[in-house]
């Protein structure tokens, strides 16, 4: 005789949420890394692994990085890694 009635009651007690998975902060792996804006006016730029949003104000404004979107910004023409 099947028990799976009881098998369904118990999952239904405890559902699976993705915000106990994403309120859990993960160490990185690397290091950000910093970039400067060389270009004439502001520049908002998002992140296409993290998608955050990197806001360049003025020319010579620098900003962190997250690594993971490090080598998508330097293909950005006025962006600029800082070494």
């Amino acid at each position: 005789m099947c028990n799976c009635g009881n098998k369904r009651a118990s999952i239904d007690k405890y559902p699976y949420t993705t915000d106990r998975v994403n309120s859990v902060q993960q160490e990185k792996m690397w290091p950000d890394v910093a970039f400067i804006y060389t270009g004439k006016s502001a520049l908002t730029v998002r992140g296409t692994v993290s998608g955050k949003q990197y806001r360049f104000s003025s020319p010579g404004d620098s900003q962190l990085v997250d690594y993971r979107d490090a080598a998508a910004m330097m293909n950005v023409p006025v962006l600029k890694r800082i070494k």
